[in-house]
Parts: C-alpha cells; structure tokens; sequence
C-alpha cells in the first residue's frame, strides 16, 4: 500500500558529536529525514555513540536518518583522501546503527587525469567497499556534483552525469551501488534533469533537495566562459526546476526514499535567512509531493 511518506522530505546536517542537538533544534520545522554528512573525514565523532544519541533524539518523532554521507576522495593517497576511505568504511559499518541503509557521498577521482583514467582505481576501492556494503546490507549512492571538474580534468568526483555512470556501473555492475542524484548539478551544466529519471531510475537511491536558477538571456549575451554568472546554486522552491513533476516522476517509477534539502549555497536564503529558505523549501516540496503532513 503507498503512502505519503513513501518519499519523505528532509534535510542535511553536518556530522559532529554534536548532531544529534543540531537535529533536535531542527524537528519543531517538521523536517521528516536527516542526511548526516561528513567533509572528507569523521573528525572526532563516534558513530556508534553518535547511533544512539541520534536514535534517543528521534525517539517519538516520527523522522528518520535517511542515510549517512561522506564527501571527500576515497581514491586518492593523500592523508586525508585515506581518512576519508576509512570514513567510507566506518559508515558502511554503522549505517544500521542509525536505522539506515544508504551511504553517500562522490566516488573520488584520480586528480589531473581524464576521467576514464579513475576508472580501474574506482573499480578497486570500491569493489572492496561495495563487498563490505553487500555483508551489512548496505547500498552506496555516489552523488552527481562535478566539484568543478569536467571530463578532462578534476579533482573530487567523477560521477557527473550519464556518460561516467555508464563507465562505473559497467566496471561494478551491482545492483546496491547507485546516485544520489539532484537536478541542480544538471542544470548548472545546461543538462535536461528528466531524461535521467526515466534512464536511470533503478540507480537512484536518494536525493538532494537543491535547485539552479540559469540565466539564458545572460548566457545568450555573454556566453558560458564570460565574467558574468549565469547559474546559481538555488534552496528548492527559488530555482528552476518543476519538482510537482520530479516527484510525479520519481513515483511513477516506484521510488521510495528521501529528498534532503541541501542548503547553505542558497546566494539569497543564506546566513540570517538559512533556516527561512530551508523551511520554505520543505513546505514547497511537500506541496509538491502531494501533502505537508508533519511527522
């Protein structure tokens, strides 16, 4: 039986030995999931003490952790590129801890080199990591975001768009290793976001909630290599995108699973306005998915 909360609406919080005070402050909103993320490594917190605090401070609520997220390069050498692998690993290990069974975060990259050349690296840290995921009962989501890289030359992710997740679903065809996938990271690159939902909907396992604003009558004028910006990062409910039909779409393709609003690049609803643009997005999406029951 289908439910309202088949996709939930959510939010991103950063993870510390804090977050579970973070995520208290944060329910009287009615956000309904959590993405707890880490940049690069997991600094001091204990994710199985964190479990539990996070579990007591849910306790009730009606909200879940959605999943667990690592944002940094696994398939680097660096010290921190080995802390954040390790950081991989410790969140493939506790995800059930903390109700969930989604690891996110970008597959690294093979810095300077054309993006084909990560791929044998790719296919072995994380042939590795998906054999440890597979034994917890655990899928690893790689999300969609360039971090500034193109096809020649990057340096945090090569998991872009549908041309190298051709090359990394082919190299690790399993079927637990999938996207985190948001539209903005497509329109920001003058990509169609809808084609991907129909093409690559088995492999979407969560989302982000962020948006783009692009500017065409500024691209026509100047050009995409000019001074003047013409995309931005925007909170949903400020950009583009028709998320009524996103979701419309995700449904008819039987997704089940979370969409957390990633803020804080928001150039508007930023700073003293954070939290209002966030809440704004949260009610925006669920009008769009069809109700705003709060948990």
């Amino acid at each position: 039986m289908r439910s309202l909360l088949d996709i939930r609406i959510g939010t991103l919080t950063g993870g510390s030995p804090t977050t579970a005070e973070t995520i208290r402050s944060l329910l009287p909103h009615g956000f309904e999931s959590f993405q707890i993320t880490f940049w690069q490594t997991l600094g001091d917190t204990d994710l199985a003490r964190l479990a539990g605090e996070v579990r007591q401070t849910l306790d009730g609520s009606g909200a879940v952790i959605s999943s667990l997220g690592v944002f940094g390069n696994p398939l680097e050498n660096e010290e921190k590129d080995k802390l954040t692998l390790h950081a991989w690993e410790q969140a493939i290990d506790h995800a059930k801890d903390f109700g969930c069974d989604i690891v996110a975060g970008f597959a690294g990259r093979v810095r300077g080199k054309p993006l084909p050349e990560s791929i044998p690296r790719y296919r072995e840290v994380f042939g590795r990591l998906a054999d440890r995921a597979a034994a917890k009962g655990v899928r690893l989501a790689f999300e969609n975001c360039s971090m500034g890289g193109d096809w020649r030359s990057g340096d945090w992710n090569i998991a872009h768009g549908p041309d190298s997740w051709q090359l990394m679903f082919d190299a690790l065809p399993a079927k637990h290793l999938g996207l985190c996938w948001e539209p903005c990271h497509q329109w920001v690159r003058l990509c169609d976001p809808f084609p991907q939902l129909d093409d690559w909907h088995q492999r979407i396992f969560c989302l982000h909630g962020k948006d783009a604003s692009v500017d065409k009558a500024r691209i026509a004028r100047y050009g995409i290599g000019a001074s003047q910006a013409w995309a931005w990062h925007r909170t949903p409910g400020f950009g583009d995108s028709d998320w009524t039909a996103i979701i419309s779409r995700l449904r008819m393709h039987g997704f089940t699973g979370s969409i957390d609003i990633e803020g804080w690049h928001d150039p508007v609803y930023r700073e003293e306005l954070e939290i209002t643009g966030q809440v704004h997005a949260l009610h925006h999406l669920q009008r769009c998915r069809g109700g705003t029951r709060q948990v």
